[in-house]
């Protein structure tokens, strides 16, 4: 089974988060960055990414981010400052 991302997008350090899963990270980010993905992502201007988790398997991927996303906030701030304390955008890492 092919690989998944789990990420991390935002609109600013400390903001708003949103926790995705997906096959592709650049082709995800990019449409994020560039409001191509309707809904939440799109209504609140996430286009940050901060955080991105590699897995060898799709189905590992999903249960993660199930479990990220219903952590405590703070516990998802604290993931992401332990990786990126600067809350860099990743998206030109990936490119």
């Amino acid at each position: 089974m092919a690989g998944g991302w789990v990420y991390v997008m935002t609109n600013k350090p400390n903001g708003m988060l949103y926790v995705g899963v997906t096959a592709d990270i650049a082709r995800r980010a990019h449409e994020h960055r560039n409001g191509m993905v309707e809904g939440f992502t799109l209504r609140h201007g996430l286009k940050r990414l901060v955080y991105a988790e590699r897995h060898d398997d799709i189905r590992e991927a999903i249960r993660r981010e199930k479990r990220i996303k219903h952590w405590p906030r703070q516990w998802k701030i604290n993931l992401i400052v332990a990786g990126n304390p600067e809350w860099n955008d990743l998206y030109d890492s990936l490119i």
